[in-house]
């Protein structure tokens, strides 16, 4: 059954006692020192259930269950995720949750719980799913799969039960993001300078940071952002921080992140140490006009043709991750520049590429990134492929994709029959019935 259970670690769990600001819940299972709730259950197969995957509380239950024992063992084997990667996976997933709530106001008021206490909670869930992901990627680090373990692959898979492949499009996008105004940018900045006056006054640089700034992943540490080596940070920020004596701090310093105020704290030859406290713009309150008018006149260039769309995108859009790639997006679970046509898009995306026409570019339209900054963005619906039945000539490397997971499978599934031996695991009589980890 694990095959068919692993998709479910990148189910963000909110559960329904998370909602409804209980704690009133029950344990189901054990694995090692790590619980499983009855209420993660019932949510893992109320989200399989909305994308159209459902499971039963079986598989429910195996798929965290394989999530610990990843955990359990990741621990036992020293795998660990970095605190910056939880913190910035947290952050993009509280900002799709502020697409999908409208704002942080109506997150409040859906969960009745403050965004810092909401955050607390999901920080636990998105260690554990990335943990989970680090040691499976550790089971099946360097495999890759040859042409010929593709073609036996497919050969391997009975003619009629070939799946179809759903209609899919090549989207790219320019973006053009809204700017801070004089007035909002000297707001921040006289804020920063005020907390440094109040270090300078004596208070800690330490607890100030912990109070104020804006960066979660360093927030927890007093702002600490441990060793760096040169070119790991962005210039603005190194080019700051190279320039102290040790304990020193810097001027207001802007960068693609926000503001900074900066505090070496050691150095030593090409690395260095340091803190910071970072302020960031309120997003939903920049006007977006500018963006808007600037991209209203480059459409009417594209247009009619008096520039290409990639051409548009590579001059003026502000992007960084699809920029140098004519704007193409990718699907983010397979990193293919063909996405399915359907309901596992982006809603907004999804709603307007599906009434749109091979070749044509929209008018602008809002557009947030997924650190939180908003501005506004063309879409060029490039090509659209209909359903068809997979085959090697046009899906090679879809079907290069799968025989690549079902090997990895494969693996993963030999070292779950040697890690359970090693791992302490209880169930619920409840669950009893659902025979977990059989092969």
């Amino acid at each position: 059954m694990i095959k068919k259970v692993l998709f479910l670690f990148l189910i963000p769990v909110l559960t329904q006692a998370q909602r409804v600001g209980t704690n009133v819940d029950r344990i189901v299972a054990k694995v090692d020192n790590y619980y499983i709730l009855r209420s993660e259950v019932e949510t893992i197969m109320q989200r399989s259930k909305e994308q159209d995957q459902p499971v039963d509380k079986c598989q429910a239950l195996e798929s965290l269950a394989v999530q610990k024992l990843l955990v359990a063992k990741a621990e036992i084997d020293s795998v660990i995720v970095e605190p910056d990667v939880v913190e910035n996976q947290l952050d993009a997933r509280m900002g799709e949750m502020i697409r999908i709530y409208g704002s942080e106001k109506n997150i409040v008021e859906q969960f009745n719980k403050s965004i810092e206490s909401l955050k607390s909670e999901v920080r636990q869930q998105v260690t554990e799913q990335l943990t989970a992901q680090q040691m499976q990627q550790t089971i099946t680090e360097g495999m890759s799969v040859t042409p010929a373990e593709v073609k036996i692959f497919m050969d391997n898979i009975p003619k009629d039960s070939l799946p179809t492949i759903p209609t899919e499009v090549k989207v790219a996008q320019l973006v053009r993001l809204a700017k801070l105004t004089v007035a909002q940018k000297s707001e921040l900045k006289q804020r920063l300078e005020d907390l440094k006056l109040r270090v300078e006054k004596g208070e800690s640089f330490e607890e100030l940071a912990k109070e104020y700034s804006e960066d979660q992943g360093s927030r927890t540490y007093g702002g600490d952002l441990g060793w760096a080596k040169r070119g790991q940070m962005v210039p603005e920020f190194e080019a700051a921080a190279m320039r102290l004596e040790p304990n020193q701090m810097s001027e207001v310093v802007e960068s693609s992140f926000g503001f900074h105020l900066i505090q070496l704290l050691e150095i030593r030859g090409q690395e260095y140490h340091a803190r910071h406290i970072l302020l960031r713009p309120e997003y939903n309150r920049l006007d977006m006009t500018a963006p808007t008018q600037f991209l209203d006149s480059l459409r009417n260039f594209i247009v009619t043709d008096s520039v290409s769309f990639s051409d548009a995108v590579r001059l003026h859009s502000e992007d960084e991750n699809t920029k140098y790639t004519g704007g193409i997006l990718q699907d983010p679970s397979t990193g293919s520049d063909r996405m399915a046509l359907d309901l596992s898009m982006e809603p907004n995306l999804y709603f307007t590429v599906d009434t749109m026409k091979v070749g044509t570019v929209t008018a602008p339209l809002p557009y947030r990134s997924a650190d939180g900054k908003t501005g506004m963005r063309l879409l060029y619906l490039k090509d659209k492929y209909a359903p068809h039945q997979i085959n090697m000539k046009d899906d090679y490397e879809k079907i290069k994709q799968f025989a690549l997971i079902n090997k990895q499978n494969t693996e993963i599934d030999k070292w779950f029959k040697e890690a359970i031996a090693e791992v302490y695991i209880k169930i619920d009589p409840e669950y009893q019935v659902c025979k977990l980890f059989e092969y």
